[in-house]
């Protein structure tokens, strides 16, 4: 098969078509005909060197791929309700950049009704992320507040949607007035441009001085002093990611008075029963939003996969708005 792989650390330009053989599924897996692939951030730091699969996972980049069952474990497949040239988007923990791709059945989702293939392939990493950290994690609730910071991004966009559409107030941040009008259109009652404004001193006064109830911090570094300073009583900082750096100094006398949950997650290296637990969550509770446009994949482009150094690279620029998606 045709794959897209990591020559060797380094820029966007280490990524290189190769022939690679073709993955088997294994017990509780089938194989997919991959139609698309979804880029995200951790892909670009795999590239990178910095972010190595899992020993038992593909060392190709891409974690999330739609596309058509060709096969699989029957048992599997049986008690999931799927078999052979079912449509699906599946979350991976590699390799994904391919022409076949080997998934667990339980991170297999249906293709929401009226979405394409392309569509969803856009669809699993961000939301898998969002619904295991704003909703199990942070334990957002209707009618409380969540602030997302970074909200043009893939996983921001799915969060403001997500959150809007299960009864919260949604609060964001980005780095431009186009990125921030972006945030509003998806249903954010209002978004602060870091580069010109405070966003901890603006999400006090949107919420007059209460704070907010769920912080979504793909930042962390210093970022991490102005969001305790802006959350309320109880409230929940999650970060996910650390673009800022891994280090940081707080307020700890507010974590105390205001009785503050400081927590994180990745997902990549988590085992398959805990992902397959978030999958049925996300069939019950977010695939009838998708089905009935509640909620909808954003995706800013769509590159032919040969072109995956490029898709790379238009991920760094941070010029995008959404999704970013490989077309096989």
């Amino acid at each position: 098969m045709k794959a897209i792989a990591i020559t060797q650390a380094g820029a966007p330009e280490v990524l290189q078509a190769i022939e690679a053989p073709e993955p088997l599924a294994g017990p509780g897996e089938v194989l997919i005909r991959v139609a698309a692939s979804g880029v995200n951030r951790p892909d670009v730091l795999q590239r990178k060197g910095v972010y190595p699969p899992p020993a038992w996972a593909s060392p190709l980049p891409g974690l999330e791929v739609a596309g058509v069952i060709e096969a699989g474990d029957p048992v599997a497949m049986a008690e999931a309700g799927l078999q052979p040239g079912d449509a699906v988007c599946a979350l991976v923990a590699g390799g994904g950049y391919a022409e076949r791709c080997v998934a667990p059945v339980a991170q297999c989702l249906p293709v929401p009704a009226g979405l394409s293939l392309v569509e969803a392939a856009a669809l699993p990493e961000t939301f898998f992320t969002v619904w295991s950290n704003v909703f199990d994690r942070g334990g957002l609730q209707a009618g409380e507040t969540l602030l997302v910071q970074g909200g043009a991004s893939g996983i921001g966009v799915s969060a403001i949607q997500l959150a809007r559409a299960r009864g919260a107030r949604v609060l964001a941040t980005a780095g431009s007035d186009e990125k921030c009008a972006a945030c509003l259109q998806l249903g954010a009652e209002a978004a602060i441009n870091y580069r010109t404004h405070d966003f901890a001193a603006e999400a006090m006064r949107l919420t007059g001085g209460r704070g907010v109830d769920v912080i979504l911090d793909m930042v962390a570094g210093d970022y991490v002093a102005r969001e305790v300073s802006c959350l309320a009583e109880d409230g929940r900082l999650v970060i996910i990611a650390v673009q800022g750096g891994v280090k940081a100094s707080l307020d700890a006398g507010l974590v105390l008075r205001r009785r503050l949950t400081i927590t994180g997650s990745t997902l990549r290296p988590r085992p398959v029963a805990f992902k397959a637990a978030i999958a049925r969550a996300l069939r019950r509770e977010v695939w009838p939003l998708l089905a009935r446009g509640a909620v909808r994949p954003v995706i800013h482009a769509v590159l032919p996969a040969w072109q995956a150094a490029d898709a790379h690279a238009l991920m760094e620029s941070n010029r995008h708005i959404g999704k970013i998606v490989l077309q096989w």
